[in-house]
């Protein structure tokens, strides 16, 4: 009985190893090539296993997406809406930044799969999941400014946390620190008189 139960938690754990291995590949490749692109039979070489083990472990594409979305985001965290604490500029500044270093060094998998999006049927709920998460993100950072309210301001900041919008500000050159600046001399925009709006030069 005991050599039967033995069998059985080795042939789980074997099960699982491949299922990760499965998992690691294609997340892999949807970095690499993105996930339109990304096919069985080259998620099977580069976990070293058949095809039809990568279906049986998931048999359509959305399970093996969720997996794979659940995988890569518990490695990949971003910055937790509740950590936008405090009050005033400072708070909603840094908040900035915070989302800003996350996109840094997330920069290759954010670009395949906002790329193919519309094109993948699968990566619907991720991605529905993934601007969910930005609506929470630039509610704290209104409340950061006690704003929340202001649709100008609310505006303002779910345009800046998108991911696109922190794409074209790093092509015309700015830094990460820099961005997060600019976006609150936005914000002052929306309050100060005219005669008083700041100058960032471009």
């Amino acid at each position: 009985m005991a050599k039967r139960i033995y069998r059985m938690a080795k042939r789980a754990e074997s099960r699982d190893e491949t299922r990760a291995r499965i998992v690691d590949a294609a997340i892999a490749l949807h970095e690499e090539v993105g996930p339109k692109d990304t096919t069985i039979s080259a998620i099977a070489e580069r976990a070293g296993v058949q095809r039809l083990t990568v279906y049986r472990h998931f048999p359509d594409d959305e399970t093996l997406f969720q997996a794979c979305s659940s995988g890569w985001m518990a490695l990949h965290p971003p910055p937790d809406p509740e950590g936008v604490v405090g009050g005033g500029r400072k708070a909603c500044e840094y908040g900035l930044a915070a989302l800003f270093a996350y996109y840094s060094a997330t920069q290759g998998m954010w670009t395949s799969v906002l790329r193919d999006a519309k094109q993948v049927a699968a990566l619907r709920q991720p991605v529905d999941d993934y601007h969910q998460y930005l609506d929470r993100y630039a509610m704290a950072l209104g409340r950061a400014l006690s704003s929340a309210e202001d649709r100008a301001v609310a505006l303002t900041l779910r345009h800046a946390v998108a991911f696109p919008t922190w794409v074209s500000l790093g092509e015309r050159g700015l830094a990460d620190g820099e961005k997060a600046a600019l976006v609150m001399d936005w914000l002052a925009c929306l309050s100060a008189p005219s005669s008083s709006v700041p100058s960032r030069g471009m």
